[in-house]
């Protein structure tokens, strides 16, 4: 069983946290993930363009972050977990993406968990449409929306 903590960061509390908590766990369960512990965050670009600078030294706001934790534990009942990281999500950078990429909002929200998620299983992507880890992305949100 996967876990999937949420909090936010500098924005109203939005309405569909337990929707994007339970994307979040179907995304995982798609991806053959079990055991996982992960956390989403939810910002403005302000806070996302901070920690883009501090780590990526970047001055810019970005959509998603990944920081990557990749530790394997002994949960309270002796079962095995993997502490995966975290995935931090910029809501006005979504805003902007979903009006640019002409789909809504709640789609382009499921593309950055998966995004996110693909980044803490290790996985890097480059810029050409034919990319593995972007042609995964894809995959998984189609099976996602069947």
């Amino acid at each position: 069983m996967n876990s999937v903590e949420i909090s936010v960061e500098g924005v109203g509390t939005p309405p569909w946290l337990e929707r994007a908590r339970s994307f979040a766990q179907a995304a995982l369960a798609s991806l053959g993930k079990d055991g996982w512990d992960l956390s989403l965050l939810f910002c403005d670009d302000s806070f996302i363009r901070g920690l883009n600078k501090q780590y990526r030294e970047r001055d810019e706001a970005t959509d998603v972050l990944s920081f990557e934790q990749g530790a394997r534990y002994s949960g309270p009942g002796g079962e095995e977990r993997f502490l995966a990281g975290d995935i931090v999500i910029s809501l006005d950078s979504l805003a902007r993406n979903s009006e640019e990429f002409g789909v809504d909002r709640d789609e382009e929200l499921r593309r950055l968990i998966v995004h996110g998620i693909l980044h803490l299983s290790g996985m890097d992507h480059g810029e050409e449409p034919d990319d593995p880890m972007l042609a995964l992305q894809e995959k998984t949100l189609r099976d996602l929306a069947a």
